[in-house]
């Protein structure tokens, strides 16, 4: 249940449309339900701006399906990450809407158009960081917020970065990706005023140890304004990033 929702049913109840105990039955059985192997949260998007996101890490096709299901017939927009093939199978066969994005490997299905809430630069140093950077636009996108992509721009070729850098300030807030040594995040935040939210990748061979020289590099960052997030987390750079626009937005 999302706040217009919950304002169009006050309004019924003023209007005569729909009695009390109606809404009361309505409400009831919204915070959450219990489908035995999961509770899911009809009431996270009045919380949090945002409906509860499925992890399709671990969960079999059908637990997907279910779980997607109950939020959508709540009312609910439908998002999965990490999610497979299989898994979008079972989905789309209860909600047609929805849609599989192969890289990042996201199914998410939208009632209505998201409103445009503001620009997110999403960077990565390499064309193999894509996976996590997607996972991050095609969040954001979901979300409702516009997205700026630019790969395949790292430090081992900085004029490519250079010359995309008023292209990068464009974003209210910049997402950059790497792996291997992680220096994106410092060199973009060292020459803009905009958050940076980095993201390691396990990119990387041996002494990258699956992403943690990255992630230790962007912890030990002498430029300001820098946030980090765990490896691999696109998704969580994404929320970050959609929670610092959605706050300028309510001010």
């Amino acid at each position: 249940m999302e706040n217009e929702e919950l304002r169009r049913l006050f309004l019924d109840v003023k209007e005569g449309k729909m009695s009390i105990d109606e809404a009361v039955d309505t409400l009831k059985y919204r915070p959450y339900e219990d489908l035995g192997f999961a509770k899911t949260d009809h009431h996270r998007a009045l919380r949090k701006g945002m409906p509860e996101v499925i992890l399709g890490m671990g969960k079999s096709p059908e637990e997907v399906q279910k779980i997607a299901l109950s939020l959508w017939e709540k009312g609910s927009n439908v998002l999965i990450t990490r999610a497979e093939p299989e898994q979008y199978q079972a989905v789309v066969k209860k909600i047609p809407e929805a849609r599989f994005y192969k890289k990042p490997g996201i199914i998410a299905a939208r009632r209505t158009k998201a409103p445009c809430l503001g620009c997110v630069s999403v960077i990565s140093a390499g064309t193999s960081d894509l996976k996590v950077a997607e996972e991050a636009a095609v969040t954001l996108e979901f979300l409702g917020v516009k997205v700026n992509r630019l790969y395949d721009v790292g430090v081992a070729g900085i004029h490519r970065l250079l010359d995309k850098i008023k292209e990068i300030e464009c974003g209210q807030v910049i997402v950059a990706v790497a792996g291997m040594d992680g220096a994106l995040p410092s060199v973009v935040a060292g020459m803009v005023d905009k958050p940076v939210i980095a993201v390691p990748t396990s990119i990387g061979y041996g002494a990258s140890f699956n992403g943690l020289a990255a992630l230790l590099t962007m912890l030990n960052t002498c430029a300001t304004g820098v946030g980090v997030v765990n490896i691999d987390n696109g998704f969580g750079a994404a929320a970050l990033a959609y929670s610092i626009i959605k706050s300028g937005c309510n001010r």
